[in-house]
């Protein structure tokens, strides 16, 4: 009983693990499917040419900046929902083989308390 409930746990979170969208490394989390952050253009002034080509560069920054945050927000709910529904199946897992442990122990004590 308890391998099918493993395997069945099991067969339930593979699939979650491809799907996970960023990744952490020291306990740093980025996601993994937005590209590069973009980085803010370098303002100019020093004639109205580069001050408007600087202003182009900046609503073109923007754009993608904006983009790039509404990926992130994305990649990170969806780690967040999968992180936590992991943790529920495991949690679930871990609380059914208490259960099934304790109802094991319960009738062997009392069959040999009937002895």
């Amino acid at each position: 009983m308890l391998k099918r409930i493993l395997f069945l746990v099991v067969m339930l979170i593979s699939p979650l693990s491809i799907v996970i969208a960023g990744t952490i490394s020291n306990g740093v989390w980025l996601p993994s499917a937005c590209g590069a952050e973009p980085s803010p253009p370098v303002f100019k002034q020093k004639s109205i040419e580069e001050y408007n080509d600087s202003v182009k560069l900046i609503n073109e920054w923007q754009l993608k900046a904006n983009a790039y945050t509404n990926c992130l927000i994305k990649e990170a709910n969806i780690d967040n929902a999968l992180i936590a529904k992991s943790a529920n199946e495991q949690q679930s897992k871990l609380r059914l083989a208490f259960d099934n442990i304790k109802s094991f122990t319960d009738a062997a004590k009392a069959k040999l308390d009937k002895e």
